[in-house]
């Protein structure tokens, strides 16, 4: 018998990456950083692959390395290095590893030395979201010492690529902005002797919406997993997480009870209170108290009160409600039930966010669609 559990269908995922395979020409890279969004990484990865990935990528060296050592033998892109990291086992292990500057390219190096052979190298330009990649002035500097790299055998240049600011908004005028400094950039390569296999700009937005910016390769990461980048629209896409609990408590409390820290919620009449156990400590958002969704006895309500640590509190009323009934807070929505989206629409935030903070330590993982390895 389980307390409470983040429950995962693969087989969403595999549909997920089937009709985001359909919809373009370009080789598909499956984004699983962050534990797949919270979904897994392994077993996320493993799904996509599953179902005609060609790509994975992550964030970290150590996320990468993860996926090697668990014998994922496709391409994975690892961008976010900070300095002084061990690079050269991400060269041994196959892994494509992203450089935006000099000093990053020159540790490329470095570790390609140690390790015996050149790294594979994704150079990143800086087309207008002002955070990773190399900006319009420094990239040339980039590109001559790339391109003296690889001449010396060192480095193999594979990709150029980049970050789009504002893809959720299919028809936002940065997009047809930083499609022009990218396709500048491209020239430049040219110009400086490199012709990278992959050119990538797109990630689950505008795999969706913007075919203009696939290139060689696109980088879907929410979309795998069923939700949509884009606001009111959902793609066909199904969402695979359901986090969910069985209530611990039930108890009847007279009108006017103060409900959790602070008293912030107050009963309005007679009514039947559920204790739930999932907290912030689990991914329940501080924030959710008193608006969070969740489905309890048959209907949708909202958190009673603060949301704790290790659990919340929801008003049921009148409804029948007992220990072990199973309280939803968030799902597919195929049953009318919230969704991640219904969640990240209460606080005031995205979908992202709300499905990466589950399935921690506390709440295991299961999954629905699990192929025998």
């Amino acid at each position: 018998m389980w307390q409470a559990e983040v429950r995962v269908d693969l087989d969403a995922i595999r549909d997920n990456v089937s009709r985001l395979r359909a919809g373009t020409t370009a080789e598909l890279m499956a984004v699983v950083k962050g534990d797949g969004y919270g979904h897994g990484m392994l077993p996320s990865a493993r799904a996509a692959l599953d179902a005609g990935a060609d790509w994975l990528g992550v964030c970290t060296l150590d996320e990468a390395l993860t996926l090697r050592r668990e014998g994922v033998t496709a391409p994975v892109l690892a961008w976010l290095l900070a300095p002084g990291l061990p690079l050269h086992d991400g060269v041994t292990a196959g892994v494509d590893l992203a450089a935006a500057s000099l000093g990053q390219l020159a540790e490329l190096t470095t570790a390609a030395e140690r390790a015996g052979r050149p790294a594979r190298t994704h150079l990143k330009i800086d087309t207008g979201l002002s955070r990773g990649g190399a900006t319009l002035d420094d990239w040339p500097e980039l590109l001559e010492a790339a391109a003296k790299a690889q001449a010396d055998g060192v480095v193999e240049v594979v990709g150029v690529w980049s970050h789009l600011v504002y893809a959720d908004a299919p028809g936002h005028a940065t997009i047809d902005r930083q499609l022009a400094a990218f396709h500048e950039g491209l020239a430049l390569a040219e110009r400086a002797g490199l012709r990278p296999r992959y050119r990538h700009l797109a990630n689950s937005a505008a795999t969706l919406t913007r075919p203009d910016t696939h290139f060689d390769l696109v980088r879907p990461g929410i979309a795998l997993y069923g939700l949509s980048p884009v606001p009111g629209e959902q793609f066909g896409l199904r969402p695979a997480m359901t986090a969910r609990a069985r209530v611990t408590l039930t108890k009847r409390v007279p009108a006017g009870t103060g409900v959790s820290y602070g008293h912030t919620y107050h009963t309005e009449r007679e009514t039947t209170l559920a204790v739930v156990p999932l907290g912030y400590a689990d991914g329940v958002p501080r924030h959710a108290s008193n608006v969070g969704p969740v489905q309890l006895a048959g209907r949708t309500r909202t958190v009673a009160g603060r949301v704790c640590m290790d659990q919340i509190v929801v008003d049921c009323g009148d409804d029948p409600v007992a220990p072990g009934d199973v309280a939803t807070l968030f799902g597919s929505g195929a049953d009318g039930g919230p969704t991640a989206d219904d969640w990240a629409e209460a606080i005031g935030t995205i979908n992202y966010e709300i499905v990466t903070r589950f399935g921690g330590v506390r709440v295991p993982r299961v999954y629905d669609g699990q192929e025998p390895r």
